[in-house]
């Protein structure tokens, strides 16, 4: 184990962390955590003591990664979390010991052990203080979007710059817990939609919402793309009046230039988290959309 300081060199740099991400300019000391597994000196960081409500996330690229809920004090040094949000890490063998790393930009955090006894799951994430920056509560906000396959509309999402999680699922239909297999059947009456997770003194509901429509065709009403039914409706469920409101201002805006949406406001009921493996499908399988692409919407009248 060697310990990070200013003039730490050390010529390992990942080189897998997805491209079409926005990434947070790092000191030299945060490098030497997060992307060439440096360790931070015991009792030194920031966060050891630390037991405020709220999650921490990924200092290079903003991802959730535990709730303050899993905090807990190990006496070790380290930040020390006994679970973490679902698909935010990945552990990798590093020796005698496993490495866990962010799920979506692949930087370092630290290591996970198990066995020590310390919280009834028995498990330990421990966690450099200098890879991780802490989001409180009360400035962790939701938006959920429809726009076609789920994977698409996740993948664009996440490229804004205060965007900290973003889950694929379903929304708007009668069934509970539905399967993929079941919503294809067009019958559910659920879409398939993105609920994301921003801080909001980073971006506003406002900057989400055009993403939201500068990246897909809201005019198709029968789908998106090639991705025909009634699960792939475009759609905006709304959370609260403000939502509402700054969503038909872009849709007067969008007519105002020339352009018919067909895009739904509703009034979100509950969000169903859709199967792990349909979660950041793109920044996991290093592809890009079929069916969605940026095209600046706005600044100019439709063509």
């Amino acid at each position: 184990m060697f310990y990070c300081s200013p003039s730490y060199s050390f010529h390992v740099t990942r080189t897998s962390k997805p491209s079409h991400l926005t990434y947070n300019k790092l000191s030299s000391q945060e490098a030497a955590i997060l992307l060439h597994n440096g360790t931070e000196k015991p009792f030194s960081g920031e966060y050891n003591k630390h037991y405020k409500k709220g999650s921490y996330a990924c200092r290079q690229c903003n991802t959730l990664l535990f709730s303050s809920s899993a905090k807990f004090d190990s006496n070790t040094g380290w930040p020390s979390f006994d679970d973490a949000y679902p698909e935010a890490l990945e552990v990798k063998a590093d020796f005698s010991r496993e490495e866990i790393v962010c799920a979506t930009c692949k930087g370092h955090l630290g290591h996970v052990f198990k066995g020590e006894g310390f919280t009834p799951k028995n498990v330990r994430h421990c966690v450099n203080s200098l890879a991780i920056k802490f989001i409180p509560q009360q400035v962790q906000k939701k938006a959920i979007f429809a726009s076609g396959c789920f994977w698409g509309t996740d993948y664009w999402l996440r490229t804004v710059p205060g965007v900290l999680d973003t889950k694929s699922g379903y929304i708007g239909g009668s069934e509970s817990n539905s399967t993929y297999e079941d919503v294809c059947t067009g019958t559910t009456g659920h879409y398939e939609a993105v609920e994301v997770t921003y801080d909001e003194t980073l971006v506003d509901y406002e900057t989400l919402a055009r993403m939201y429509f500068n990246t897909h065709n809201p005019e198709q009403a029968n789908g998106q793309g090639n991705d025909i039914g009634s699960q792939y409706l475009p759609a905006i469920f709304c959370l609260d009046e403000e939502q509402k409101r700054i969503s038909e201002k872009l849709l007067s805006e969008l007519r105002a230039l020339g352009y018919k949406p067909a895009t739904e406001l509703i009034k979100a009921p509950r969000f169903w988290s859709a199967e792990n493996y349909h979660q950041d499908y793109y920044i996991k399988n290093g592809k890009k959309p079929y069916c969605h692409f940026y095209k600046t919407k706005f600044n100019k009248a439709k063509p």
